[in-house]
């Protein structure tokens, strides 16, 4: 079992996600890691700038997680890849959840 994190998101938001991440790679062999801690492990990364080799101990092994990061960072053909893709999933589910509005408003 791993500590929690303030990056982490929850089981039920990454269940929304999964297909998503397990659609750029093929299944090869059975999987060491849980996709859910590295996808954490990814979220960890982007908010707290840290290097691979920063990670914390309770996470996958940083190799593991750099490989999945790459594979998800990869662009298609409009630009867009899919890491990219669900990081603004994420945040229109947390706007949503949170009732806040897409655009701030000026005040006069």
């Amino acid at each position: 079992m791993r500590n929690t994190y303030p990056s982490d998101i929850t089981r039920e938001e990454f269940e929304m996600i999964r297909e998503e991440l397990e659609k750029v790679s093929k299944k090869t062999h059975p999987s060491v890691y849980d996709l859910y801690d590295i996808f954490c492990a990814v979220l960890y990364l982007v908010k707290e700038g840290c290097t691979w080799r920063g990670l914390p101990h309770d996470f996958p092994k940083w190799q593991n997680v750099r490989y999945h990061y790459d594979k998800w960072s990869k662009t298609d053909e409009n630009g867009i890849s899919t890491l990219d893709k669900i990081l603004q999933k994420l945040v229109k589910m947390e706007r949503k959840k949170t009732n806040e509005r897409r655009e701030p408003q000026c005040s006069s």
